[in-house]
């Protein structure tokens, strides 16, 4: 299944934009700040109803006017389609989301209905920057991926949340753990599945590492918060080591005003193998090509949990992204796509028409200026 066709009317820079795309694919090509990414947000935007790169909703919304709205269309081989559509009203801070015209029961229910994969060069942050991109990473795969996360993970971040407030206020020990069997609950089930997300996909995580660095492996380890909680395999085992952990630190979260163990504070962590046999953490002292590739090989990972899960190649959007890369690394990527990914749809951006050559042939170029998409 493919997108066939997008529609995008005031959104960031695009007035109003329909575009019919082809099966395999496009390079949009076009001048910095023309909005090449925008419209790989926008796409995306369908897949998890919200911008990858982090902006509210109200900053979405083109300057001047009160409400975008992005509609997809969705087709398989045999001519079926599917319609996904979101908009957002920034007057009352409302969005809608259809899919087949239909509002879903809860917009959770609507999520990965694209099946995309974005590689970005902000993509270097899962790896170099702080834990919270990772966890972020960490739960839109498993919302996407495992049926039950998303409603474990809103469920954790609301007791979370009245935790904290009590603890914050300093209020009686007795008043706090009330809450623990419903943190605990929710939390293990959140940090047993991506403990349990992160063990199946670290062997190949090492193999696209090394594919893409032409040499040694990568790693790819589930830290928790706690030692606790580092030994645990099931719900259960997670379950009973986050209680325990809790308890062992009850004083301490009383001193600090704040919940010092569960998922909220757990961590994605990367490594590679020193020359003496040490794991070297790529977040302190990895290169940024290492660190790039660490996030490619992420985002490769992630591309095959949504082939597994929706029983269809993803469409890859590649934002740029051969900017930040040697030569090596990028075919590296372009022979990936075109073997591993074989059929796919594939939407690329670049400030310059590419030398790399997808789907056996140059993907159809588009140009873009002001938002204005010029196809050829």
């Amino acid at each position: 299944m493919h997108l066939s066709r997008l529609h995008l009317r005031n959104y960031r820079n695009f007035a109003e934009q329909a575009l019919e795309i082809p099966a395999q694919g496009a390079a949009i090509v076009g001048d910095n700040g023309q909005g090449k990414t925008n419209l790989l947000e926008a796409v995306y935007y369908l897949e998890i109803f919200r911008s990858f790169r982090g902006a509210p909703d109200e900053q979405l919304v083109r300057f001047g006017e009160d409400v975008f709205r992005v509609e997809g269309r969705m087709e398989d081989d045999e001519g079926r389609t599917r319609s996904v559509s979101a908009a957002f009203d920034r007057r009352g801070r409302k969005k809608k989301v259809t899919v087949n015209n239909a509002e879903p029961e809860r917009l959770g229910d609507a999520l990965g209905q694209v099946g995309a994969v974005i590689f970005s060069p902000s993509d270097v942050e899962l790896v170099g920057g702080g834990p919270g991109a990772r966890r972020r990473f960490l739960d839109i795969v498993l919302s996407l991926a495992e049926p039950g996360y998303l409603q474990a993970l809103q469920r954790y971040r609301q007791t979370l949340f009245q935790r904290n407030t009590l603890l914050r206020q300093n209020k009686p020990r007795a008043m706090v753990e009330l809450w623990d069997d419903g943190l605990v609950a929710a939390g293990s089930r959140v940090a047993a599945a991506r403990a349990a997300w992160v063990r199946e996909h670290a062997a190949s995580f090492a193999e696209h590492y090394a594919r893409v660095a032409g040499g040694h492996p990568g790693h790819m380890t589930y830290a928790s918060s706690a030692p606790e909680l580092g030994e645990a395999a099931t719900t259960e085992d997670v379950a009973a080591a986050f209680a325990a952990a809790l308890a062992k630190n009850a004083d301490r979260e009383q001193r600090r005003g704040m919940t010092l163990v569960g998922p909220h504070r757990d961590d994605l962590r990367f490594t590679i193998t020193g020359a003496d046999g040490t794991a070297l953490e790529l977040r302190t002292y990895g290169s940024g090509g290492q660190q790039r590739t660490a996030a490619i090989a992420l985002r490769m990972v992630e591309a095959e949990t949504i082939h597994a899960v929706r029983g269809r190649q993803p469409i890859v959007l590649l934002d740029d992204v051969f900017a930040e890369l040697d030569p090596g690394r990028s075919q590296r990527i372009v022979d990936w796509i075109e073997n591993e990914e074989g059929g796919g749809q594939v939407l690329l951006t670049s400030p310059k028409p590419t030398d790399f050559r997808l789907r056996g042939e140059t993907l159809p170029r588009w140009g873009i200026r002001d938002g204005v998409i010029l196809a050829g």
